[in-house]
C-alpha cells in the first residue's frame, strides 16, 4: 500500500496594508536547506491559488523579509526561482501605431479582487541566483518580463496599485465576476 502525504498547511499570503509589503527585502545570504524548504513551500502555495490563479509569489508576500520570488507564467509551466534578483537593463515596449492592443490588467494575491493597468518594460536583463546558488544573467521578454518586474517591485516594497496610481491609470474592483471602477 502506498501512502501519499501532503502538506495541509499552506503558507499564508499577507494582504495590504501589511507593513512587510511596503518594506524593501534583504538579500538571501546563503542558499541552504532552509531556503530550499521555503521555496518548496512557496511552490505549493502558488500552485494552490485558484481564485484568482497566481503567476508569482515573493517571499515578503508570505511575511518573510527575503529577496526571492518564484513565478509560473501559465498553469503548465515549470516554476522558476529567482534569488537576489537585480534588473540590469530595461527596454521599453515599441508602440504599434496600426493596431490598438487591449489594455492588460495586473492583479496581485496580496490585493485580492483589485486590478489595474501598469506600463512595464517589454524586455529586461536580469541578474539573479538560482536555487543552486549559481549566478545567472538572462533576458526576459513580454509576459515573463512583466511578471518579474511585478515581483521585483514587491521586493522593493512597492505594490502594483502604487504603479497604476503613479501612471494615473484607473483601478478596478472585481464584484460578482465583473470589473467596476474603484477609487482609492
Amino acid at each position: 500500500m502506498t501512502v501519499l502525504l501532503y502538506n495541509i498547511f499552506m503558507l499564508k499570503i499577507v494582504v495590504v496594508p501589511h507593513h512587510i509589503l511596503s518594506s524593501s527585502t534583504k538579500p538571501v545570504a546563503k542558499i541552504d536547506d532552509s531556503v530550499k524548504k521555503l521555496v518548496a513551500e512557496m511552490k505549493e502555495t502558488l500552485e494552490a491559488q485558484s481564485d484568482p490563479q497566481g503567476v508569482g509569489l515573493a517571499a515578503n508576500q508570505i511575511g518573510l523579509n527575503l529577496s526571492l520570488f518564484i513565478i509560473k507564467k501559465n498553469p503548465k509551466a515549470k516554476i522558476a526561482v529567482f534569488i537576489n534578483p537585480k534588473i540590469l537593463k530595461k527596454v521599453e515596449k515599441k508602440l504599434r501605431r496600426k493596431k490598438r492592443l487591449p489594455v492588460k490588467l495586473e492583479g496581485c494575491l496580496s490585493i485580492p479582487r483589485i486590478w489595474g493597468p501598469v506600463k512595464r518594460a517589454g524586455k529586461i536583463s536580469l541578474e539573479y541566483q538560482d536555487l543552486n546558488g549559481k549566478t545567472k544573467k538572462e533576458w526576459f521578454f513580454g509576459f515573463m518580463a512583466t511578471i518579474i518586474q511585478h515581483e521585483i517591485d514587491h521586493l522593493e516594497g512597492v505594490v502594483f496599485t502604487q504603479r497604476s496610481l503613479e501612471q494615473k491609470a484607473p483601478l478596478y474592483k472585481e464584484v460578482g465576476g465583473k470589473l467596476k471602477p474603484f477609487e482609492v
